[in-house]
């Protein structure tokens, strides 16, 4: 099934038959046949399409992935996503952070089939990176999906206000930890070891 969209300034919902709802290979299927839209599934089964990123907002999340990735690669105890991938949740929903970070153990419990699909793992680790179509209200409330579905450590960062929010898991505080105009911020839990320098995020373009 492809659909056509006009241009999207802020999400847009497709509320499907809740009754009969897409199966996770139809609904990785309706991906594959649209590969141009930004899509991601509700816990519900309705469909969510995403603005893409502008320019701004792609390079701030680069600078996040690359960072991450090197520290990955030289960690070599997992290993590190970006925006294009899909996790599989317990809730049902079907969501995409800006950056992850899953541990080999769990990456090892998929077979090489489901790891070629969308990922049915929780990360440990999720970065999202807010862009100009996001409301802080709404990001807020996606990083809090991520902890009740197993997340153990979450950043959401702002770039435009200098502030990165820090989620952890259900054994930590259920409000986040601000973290206002730092240089650098550092990583606990699962990656403790990463540090993540701001400067190019807070400068943006």
């Amino acid at each position: 099934m492809q659909i056509a969209l006009p241009e999207l300034n802020a999400p847009a919902t497709l509320i499907l038959d809740r009754e009969d709802r897409l199966t996770d290979d139809e609904y990785f299927a309706f991906c594959v046949a649209n590969p141009d839209l930004n899509v991601e599934r509700t816990a519900e089964g309705d469909i969510v399409i995403v603005p893409p990123p502008g320019g701004e907002s792609d390079y701030r999340n680069i600078s996040v992935t690359t960072s991450l990735n090197l520290w990955t690669r030289m960690d070599g105890r997992g290993r590190a996503f970006g925006p294009s991938v899909q996790f599989l949740l317990p809730d049902g929903s079907g969501r995409s952070p800006d950056a992850a970070w899953v541990s080999n153990d769990r990456l090892s419990r998929l077979s090489k089939q489901e790891r070629r699909q969308f990922l049915r793992v929780v990360p440990e680790f999720v970065v999202e990176v807010l862009s100009p179509s996001d409301r802080l209200d709404a990001a807020q409330k996606k990083m809090g999906l991520w902890m009740a579905n197993g997340v153990e450590l979450g950043w959401l960062i702002d770039g435009d206000a200098r502030r990165v929010y820090v989620y952890r898991g259900a054994s930590g505080s259920l409000e986040p930890r601000l973290v206002a105009d730092a240089e650098s911020i550092a990583g606990e839990g699962p990656v403790e070891g990463f540090v993540l320098q701001l400067g190019e995020i807070w400068e943006g373009l």
